[in-house]
């Protein structure tokens, strides 16, 4: 098992494209890539939430979003590689979305978390349709948006049931 996932030949450590579409390298990590990338957008989402409130994860998301199909993309076509596995801007974007729909929380968060993995491997219609139909960095993150539709759908709904 590799410790860490070697970086792209053209590109160094600190490229703004690596620290992004790696989410400030944690996608490196050599397995559970999309684990570690979701677990590193928790912190993030605590600072979001706490000073604009929950629904602010959602500009933050669509922000990044954007700026992730940039980095994605020049990752993976330095890479030659069309979704490598050390990118992870997808995993924080889709994470951010999920929790957008319930309070700070830590149980909430860790459940948003479960289901956001597990929507995200299980890529259900339509996420299974841009994971495979759309190219480069559009490609890369859009999967992750409608999974997180799911997780956010499951999370939000554990949240009614549990209020």
């Amino acid at each position: 098992m590799k410790l860490l996932h070697p970086l792209p030949p053209t590109l160094g450590p600190f490229h703004p494209a690596v620290i992004v579409a790696t989410w400030f390298w944690s996608g490196r990590i050599g397995f559970a890539s999309g684990s570690w990338g979701s677990l590193a957008a928790l912190p993030f989402a605590v600072v979001i939430a706490y000073y604009g409130g929950q629904w602010a994860l959602v500009p933050a998301a669509a922000a990044l979003f954007a700026l992730g199909v940039w980095a994605s993309g020049v990752y993976s076509e330095a890479n030659e590689i069309s979704d490598p596995s050390p990118v992870v801007v997808d995993e924080v974007v889709g994470q951010w979305l999920t929790l957008a729909v319930v309070p700070l929380d830590p149980i909430l968060y860790a459940t948003g978390f479960f289901f956001f993995r597990l929507f995200d491997v299980l890529k259900p219609y339509p996420a299974n349709w841009a994971d495979q139909k759309l190219k480069g960095g559009l490609g890369i993150m859009t999967d992750d948006v409608f999974a997180a539709v799911y997780a956010a759908v499951s999370v939000g709904s554990v949240y009614k049931w549990l209020i």
